[in-house]
């Protein structure tokens, strides 16, 4: 089977080693994922795009992170697992915590909510867990923090499924297994 691969800026399109330029600084590297999108000039565009903006959103990066900690777990994706433990650790969290919010077993109630009900958005397709879904409104979260999770467990399958797609070489520490 022909598969998706990592492309280096001589191989990829004018706009895609633009882009990859610019990931280049923000990152000081660029990230194996973002080389396999860059097949599409577009989508990496898109892609980027919305990520930043979501920035914006209901959550802090801290809580972001958590969020994609449980969906690359949820959706299976090693790559996605890897870098964010890295960049999950560089926002305070533990490794032991990383492991435990894809575990869904971490303590502070806040992310542990948060953290299932990403989870369950992603294993059930949008279908979440009513019951997760009222228990959020109940802790204070309102329709635009639902809508914002939602945008994140998106955002976060994108990069999951292309990952699983393409299994691109790991260019961070490898994350522990659960």
């Amino acid at each position: 089977m022909k598969k998706l691969s990592a492309l280096t800026k001589e191989q990829a399109s004018e706009q895609s080693s633009q882009l990859f330029e610019g990931i280049e600084k923000a990152f000081g590297m660029l990230p194996n994922i973002y080389a396999v999108i860059g097949n599409s000039a577009n989508a990496l565009g898109s892609y980027l795009g919305f990520s930043n903006a979501q920035k914006n959103g209901s959550f802090n990066a801290k809580e972001r992170e958590a969020i994609f900690l449980a969906v690359s777990q949820e959706n299976g994706c090693n790559y996605c697992l890897s870098a964010h433990t890295a960049v999950a650790m560089m926002t305070g969290f533990s490794e032991t915590e990383t492991l435990q919010l894809r575990a869904g077993t971490i303590q502070d109630k806040k992310l542990n909510l948060i953290t299932r009900l990403a989870k369950s958005i992603a294993s059930n397709r949008g279908r979440a867990d009513e019951h997760l879904v009222n228990k959020f409104f109940e802790a204070g979260y309102d329709e635009k923090s639902l809508v914002d999770l939602v945008a994140a467990v998106v955002e976060k399958s994108f990069t999951n499924y292309i990952g699983r797609l393409s299994k691109p070489e790991i260019d961070f520490p490898l994350a522990k297994s659960l």
